[in-house]
């Protein structure tokens, strides 16, 4: 067992994790980049470690750097927190090796669950529905390719195996058009993944982007959390989540969910992760699991009073889950805002001295980030400064209270995409909800939201 965690993450989700450690009585060890030196979780944990100069791949993308910071620290665990190397299936194995303890799942089950083409068949296993598509990876035989196309039906489309972040896939409209797109997209994943193998599926037209988060401990225990609408995204980029979906029948939730949970089970899989779905014409299609916790988990904390982290943590030292599937109760509606140091139309990074911070409160209404007056966002790494969520009774409560907190945040110095956000609360169509992962794109395209168009 450990008592002692090195956190190898920066920004909103270090601090969410010093926070939850502290709260278990875990010391902590902030192992951060030069950029990251005045970081608010840096000051709060017991321990601090600089392993590198800004460039990720000189610091947080470092695995032996890491390993060697935990050790020499004494740290007995590392929680990778989101992005870097949350789910690097060889950096998780360097850490099980090393004999440290990664909260997150083992090294196997991310890489099994990080290709897609094995995920898919995991699932498929397990009776999670899947997107029509290829069975495995595709072959070299054009001509075989061909014939699998014909067999998924127009429009496809072509995906790395490896791929993550809306990166590594095309959309294949015509016959003619497949055989490029697979060597054009296997060459891109490459690289760019380290992993050239792609895979075929059929092409939905005006998908809902719908998740369920699940929780597995290393008893053959799993429980799923409700779900989170993630539709509202701009290039494959979540801008918007909400929970729970509005429109979709509690019943087939319940039933996804369920099968997810099973799921877990059946992989072997322990700690909290996402099964990401697409939601069509009242049918739901797994495209992928995220092996780590989410940027969104506080909209799930919000609805269902669990505290995500901690049982990240708990779940890593051993213990059972503190809950079972019939303690966990939904209560109204939570909706979070991803507050971007962007321009709000042409979302062009915005780093920079952050001249003034005044952060929104009232009812319902949390925020997580790790800004503070006279702070300098680097311009080294992603462009997302902090969290806005507010809960209420229903959706129409969650809205109102967002649209207050939004008009009462205040960050100078530099764009934020606060304003987008602003113009979105009074959008029609996220009011009505059920807006397919188009949504905003088409909004930008017409500049229906009176910015300019990016």
């Amino acid at each position: 067992m450990f008592d002692t965690v090195l956190i190898a993450n920066r920004g909103e989700i270090a601090l969410r994790v010093v926070r939850a450690c502290k709260a278990l009585g875990l010391k902590t060890v902030a192992a951060y980049s030069e950029a990251d030196a005045n970081l608010r979780h840096v000051a709060l944990a017991d321990h601090a470690i600089c392993f590198g100069p800004a460039p990720s791949q000189k610091s947080y993308l470092q695995k032996g750097e890491i390993i060697l910071a935990a050790k020499l620290s004494g740290a007995g665990a590392i929680h990778p927190g989101y992005g870097f190397l949350s789910e690097s299936a060889e950096f998780a194995q360097m850490v099980e090796d090393a004999g440290i303890t990664f909260i997150g799942p083992t090294s196997a089950a991310i890489r099994q669950m990080g290709d897609k083409v094995s995920a898919k068949l995991a699932m498929t296993a397990s009776g999670v529905p899947c997107v029509p598509g290829s069975d495995g990876a595709l072959p070299e035989d054009a001509a075989v390719v061909s014939a699998i196309g014909a067999q998924v039906g127009y429009p496809l489309i072509v995906k790395a195996a490896g791929g993550g972040g809306g990166r590594g896939m095309r959309i294949v409209r015509e016959p003619s058009e497949l055989l490029q797109a697979v060597a054009m997209t296997r060459e891109e994943a490459g690289r760019a993944f380290g992993n050239p193998s792609v895979y075929a599926e059929r092409f939905l037209e005006t998908p809902r982007h719908v998740e369920i988060q699940v929780l597995a401990d290393r008893h053959g225990n799993a429980v799923w959390l409700g779900e989170r609408d993630c539709s509202m995204q701009r290039r494959n980029q979540k801008i918007i989540e909400e929970s729970p979906a509005p429109g979709i029948e509690r019943a087939e939730i319940a039933r996804i969910g369920a099968l997810c949970a099973n799921a877990c089970v059946d992989i072997g899989y322990t700690g909290a992760g996402t099964f990401e779905f697409l939601y069509e014409d009242g049918s739901f299609f797994f495209i992928e699991m995220n092996t780590r916790v989410q940027v969104e988990h506080p909209v799930t904390e919000l609805v269902t009073g669990v505290d995500i982290v901690a049982e990240q943590l708990r779940i890593a030292l051993g213990e059972p889950l503190s809950m079972k599937q019939s303690d966990i109760r939904f209560e109204g509606h939570a909706i979070e805002c991803r507050l971007n140091a962007e321009n709000p139309w042409t979302f062009v990074p915005s780093p920079g001295r952050v001249t003034e911070w005044i952060a929104p409160g009232g009812p319902g209404v949390r925020v997580e980030s790790h800004l503070y007056a006279g702070y300098t966002i680097p311009p080294n790494y992603d462009s997302l400064i902090g969290k806005l969520l507010t809960h209420g009774a229903n959706r129409e409560q969650a809205v109102a209270r967002m649209r207050v907190a939004l008009d009462e945040i205040c960050i100078g110095g530099v764009d934020t995409t606060v304003a987008l956000h602003q113009k979105l609360m009074q959008e029609q169509g996220f009011r009505n909800g059920g807006f397919d992962i188009h949504h905003l794109e088409r909004l930008i395209e017409g500049d229906v939201l009176n910015g300019a168009k990016a």
